[in-house]
């Protein structure tokens, strides 16, 4: 079959892919930008990747007419429009006169459960989507979750970054929010046994596991499974704007994120009914076995997709190939070089940069760095990484977002999502047996100067340290 994968790049359409081709199926990728998209060459020849803008209707030509099935999975709840809501039921009313000139039979949308009568901007947008979906001529499944518990996941990470970082926490009181969390190997098997299957058609379903939990029993939860002990007091006096703000400086999220999300939370998720388990034969596991196997994925570095890595994590706006060449003229540029005595030593500790690993000189200062960012609405550096040694373009790597990266050639490129009064770019490459490593700023007006010549006092031993340390 030939199945159209929509949010080829996202945390679910990452995972999706592969089940897909393990099924014998072929895949058009729908995606932004090709420069961010990575799959293995062993299954080139069953994807198809074609560059889609989903608010741009002429791109939608590029969607081939012989296809037999679509998944939608496009969401923007944390884009930087306010009026993300019209902009996805555009892109929706958009996406379905696109798939009426097709042969598809089906079209799967993962949305939110929906079972409140006052629901929030976010939930009310997946709820419209939804019917623009249904009113189409194709037949249309649509599977409705809550949490998702899946290492990489922005509520599984969000929860990860509360436990690890507050052995007290005075929370809001939606902690006390009922939910019913389903683990991503569930999600992902509703996905697929969905697929051409008449039973679903024309039909909502409410997935989720078998526990309804509080987001507070969640919190403890996993403190129990990290072997972790946690007090949790939850106080009636934080507003949504604060707590947006609690989410925002502890954990890794965005702050518009962080508000869509406080804004959910306030509404109970609970399946209404799990009558999809009989239809499809799925039995979803529980909170804690959801729980351990994401820790074992973390534990073996094998993250197959994160939330942190798509564009809605950071500042980063535009293709990929709109920052590969690094400016020059008008810019302040910090060179250096040395000499390398093991290419592969120097490149794997390339490679193995940001996150965990750090900034192998003065990390005291890039924390600092990453501190200040959050203070002033940036990234900050608590995204870290996906995988400890491995790169891919679109990646993220602290407050930086990787435009390039060759391994076998020795090069990375990283641009920075930073809050900075004009554009940086950090860049390694290897010629022969010299390392050169460059800092590029392009400054924007007089507050872009001030600024360079504000931090270049530190320049001088950051640089010059972390170099010294990527040759040894």
């Amino acid at each position: 079959m030939k199945i159209l994968l929509t949010g080829a790049t996202g945390y679910i359409g990452k995972r999706l892919l592969p089940l897909l081709i393990d099924q014998g199926h072929d895949v058009i990728c729908c995606v932004r930008d090709k420069n961010r998209f990575y799959f293995p060459e062993t299954v080139a020849q069953n994807v198809q990747v074609i560059e889609v803008d989903f608010l741009n209707p002429e791109s939608l030509a590029n969607i081939p007419l012989d296809i037999d099935a679509a998944y939608y999975l496009i969401h923007s709840m944390s884009g930087a429009a306010a009026n993300y809501n019209e902009l996805e039921s555009i892109s929706a009313n958009y996406f379905v006169e696109r798939m009426n000139e097709t042969t598809a039979k089906q079209i799967i949308y993962l949305s939110g459960i929906v079972n409140d009568k006052s629901l929030s901007k976010h939930l009310s947008s997946r709820k419209a989507v939804e019917d623009v979906l249904m009113a189409g001529t194709i037949p249309s499944t649509t599977l409705r979750a809550g949490i998702i518990v899946g290492s990489g996941s922005a509520s599984f990470e969000i929860i990860r970054d509360l436990v690890d970082k507050l052995p007290v926490m005075i929370t809001p009181k939606w902690l006390n929010t009922k939910c019913q969390p389903i683990a991503i190997t569930d999600v992902l098997e509703f996905l697929t046994k969905s697929l051409l299957n008449p039973a679903t058609y024309n039909q909502s379903f409410d997935i989720g596991g078998p526990d309804v939990l509080t987001y507070k029993e969640m919190l403890l939860q996993f403190a129990e499974a990290k072997k972790l002990k946690r007090y949790i007091f939850t106080i009636p006096v934080m507003t949504p704007k604060l707590s947006s703000y609690w989410l925002y400086f502890v954990t890794s999220t965005s702050f518009k994120l962080a508000s869509a999300l406080v804004s959910s939370m306030k509404v109970e998720v609970v399946c209404k009914d799990n009558r999809i388990n009989n239809l499809l034969n799925v039995k979803p596991i529980s909170y804690k076995q959801a729980l351990d196997r994401a820790l074992i994925k973390i534990n073996e570095d094998n993250i197959v997709s994160s939330w942190k890595d798509s564009l809605i994590s950071g500042r980063f706006k535009g293709n990929l190939a709109h920052y590969l060449k690094v400016p020059k003229k008008d810019c302040f540029i910090d060179r250096r070089k040395r000499e390398i005595l093991d290419r592969e030593f120097t490149i794997e500790k390339i490679w193995s940069i940001g996150g965990e690993t750090g900034w192998y000189y003065a990390d005291w200062l890039w924390s600092m760095r990453g501190f200040m960012d959050k203070i002033f609405g940036g990234v900050g550096a608590r995204r870290g990484r996906t995988h400890k040694k491995t790169i891919f373009p679109g990646d993220v790597l602290d407050f930086w977002r990787v435009v390039y990266a060759d391994k076998k050639q020795g090069k990375l490129i990283l641009y920075a999502e930073m809050k900075l009064p004009g554009e940086a770019w950090l860049e390694f490459k290897i010629i022969h047996n010299t390392l050169y490593q460059a800092a590029t700023f392009r400054p924007q007006g007089i507050w872009g100067k001030l600024y360079w010549y504000s931090v270049l006092p530190f320049h001088g031993f950051i640089f010059n340290g972390m170099i010294n340390k990527l040759i040894r």
